[in-house]
């Protein structure tokens, strides 16, 4: 099964949320318009039903002239006019789905320019939405840069369980199968489930993964790794981290005194941090990236656990708020569940296309 077809199958919750949302707005639809409007002549009738061959001749445009109405399969959707009740419906469910308060009310502006006063199918309302979440999220769906430098440093952060260590696993795993010489420092040194969880996905992956002693200084072993890595002509060190926020100034002095070491080593270093990001905490996201880019200088996202909610929403809020590069999304636990985060198909899948 393809990526992407993982994805549809699997962001349910919040493409069944939002895709509900969108047919009930439609639904609730004020009684039909009359045709002709106010004011208009009314046609006259014709004095005998036309043959249906001359029908199919002239085409669907003047049936849809005629009939008021567009041929096809939306020819008999429910349809409501796009006005001010609408839209405020329109903003409380995005808003309801974690998109943000400010992200909504500019999505539905921007779906309200040119198109007040018209009858909107929900599939058509769909269609509008999807254009403009992927619009929003374009510019930030980049892949995470290689660079020429070996190693180079990817320092990993996150609050604990957001699925920081599993996210390593299947980047290595990705990158070696890509051909690259990776390795993996534990530096959670206080969590031995995060140390064999990452020892784990080391096996799996066929990539070496250092550990140091239960409470032993993160920095050090850090900086072990790298001449490791060095030594071995690694491509990549992908360096695991502590996520305990509840005492954030000893996290910010453990982060601060990794980048320290390791630039000891390199100057340059760490080459990129990458936040990862649990879709299921909903609008807390924000606040983890606001937290972060002040404890480390977060240059990525990476957003898990895409299939176990109904806020995939907030993905879009980040994206509108920060303008973070996202690298990739995950939608469950196998090795393969994590891949490049497309902005289309994740507009379309969000919105139950």
């Amino acid at each position: 099964m393809s990526f992407l077809s993982k994805l549809r199958e699997r962001l349910t919750r919040s493409s069944s949320k939002i895709g509900a949302g969108l047919d009930e707005i439609v639904a609730e639809a004020a009684p039909e318009t009359p045709w002709p409007p106010d004011g208009a002549e009314t046609p006259a009738e014709p004095s005998a039903a036309p043959e249906p061959a001359a029908v199919a001749a002239a085409g669907p445009g003047l049936v849809g002239r005629i009939f008021g109405r567009t041929a096809g399969p939306q020819a008999d959707a429910p349809r409501r006019v796009l006005d001010d009740a609408m839209l405020e419906e329109l903003e409380d469910m995005l808003v309801q789905s974690d998109m943000g308060v400010d992200t909504a009310l500019r999505v539905t502006a921007n779906i309200a320019e040119g198109r007040m006063g018209r009858r909107l199918s929900a599939t058509e309302l769909k269609e509008l939405l999807a254009g403009e979440i992927a619009r929003i999220m374009a510019p930030v769906a980049r892949p995470m840069p290689i660079y020429p430098r070996r190693p180079q440093v990817v320092l990993v952060v996150g609050v604990n369980g957001s699925g920081k260590t599993t996210t390593i696993g299947k980047l290595a795993s990705q990158f070696r199968a890509a051909g690259k010489n990776v390795v993996i420092a534990a530096g959670d040194t206080f969590r031995a489930a995060a140390v064999e969880q990452l020892q784990v996905w080391g096996q799996r992956a066929g990539v070496p993964v250092m550990v140091a002693a239960q409470g032993s200084d993160p920095a050090s072993l850090a900086f072990d790794a790298m001449t490791r890595a060095e030594a071995e002509g690694a491509d990549l060190l992908m360096i695991d981290t502590a996520g305990r926020l509840q005492n954030r100034q000893d996290l910010m002095e453990e982060l601060a005194k990794i980048v320290r070491v390791i630039r000891k080593k390199d100057p340059s270093a760490p080459h990129n941090t990458l936040l990862v990001l649990d879709a299921t905490t909903g609008q807390n996201a924000l606040s983890q990236v606001e937290t972060f880019r002040k404890l480390a200088d977060v240059s990525g996202l990476v957003m898990t656990k895409l299939d176990g909610t109904a806020r995939g929403g907030v993905l879009v809020a980040l994206a509108d708020r920060f303008g973070l590069p996202i690298h990739a999304i995950g939608v469950g636990e196998q090795i393969d569940d994590l891949d490049a985060f497309d902005a289309e198909d994740f507009a379309r899948a969000l919105v139950g296309l």
